[in-house]
């Protein structure tokens, strides 16, 4: 199996485990309005179309293809994928019944600033941004590389929506005060407002 191919199956094997883990959610009390999400996820399905449909291999459509990695590099960023994708889990798990993909506040939510959530304020977008990024490097395409560009600039928009819905639904103080403390999406990167 090459690295592109175990990068493939890491974004499956995420995608369904994260599909089939959707039973496990608490009942939602209040949506946040759904033309914010639509706009999101038809930008992050986008960018999954052009992280993934235009393989390098597959050029005859278009002339993409900008650097070839070296085998060493490609499962290096192989392991960068999975760690990606795997604090998108650490951060699912901790969230628990709280978690869903629609901004949400869920029956007794609160702020979460435990495991992954002390560490940025949108692990699981974190984990996904870098995951993509990494694909994209093996990838070496320009589709690629916009998709993945396009993937952190969907969730920076969405994490900017959400941090809105839950400051107005967990009261201000609450989330003002992690806000402050916890970077949104880079680790020990504090951007001031």
């Amino acid at each position: 199996m090459t690295a592109r191919h175990t990068i493939y199956a890491l974004w499956i094997a995420w995608l369904v485990s994260w599909t089939v883990a959707r039973v496990w959610s608490s009942r939602t009390d209040k949506r946040d309005a759904l033309g914010g999400e639509l706009l999101f996820r038809t930008s992050f399905y986008l960018s999954l179309v052009l992280l993934f449909a235009f393989p390098p291999e597959n050029t005859y459509y278009f002339k993409t293809l900008l650097w070839r990695t070296s085998d060493a590099l490609d499962w290096m960023l192989v392991a960068v994928t999975a760690a990606g994708i795997s604090f998108t889990w650490w951060a699912r798990i901790y969230l628990g019944p709280f978690w869903s993909d629609w901004v949400v506040k869920k029956v007794g939510h609160h702020v979460i600033d435990t495991g992954p959530y002390r560490l940025v304020r949108h692990p699981i977008y974190s984990g996904l941004i870098l995951a993509a990024a990494a694909t994209a490097i093996v990838e070496g395409t320009w589709p690629a590389l916009i998709g993945a560009v396009l993937v952190a600039l969907a969730f920076y928009i969405k994490a900017r929506r959400e941090e809105r819905f839950l400051r107005a639904e967990l009261g201000e103080d609450a989330y003002d005060t992690y806000s402050g403390r916890i970077p949104m999406l880079v680790p020990f990167l504090r951007i001031r407002k």
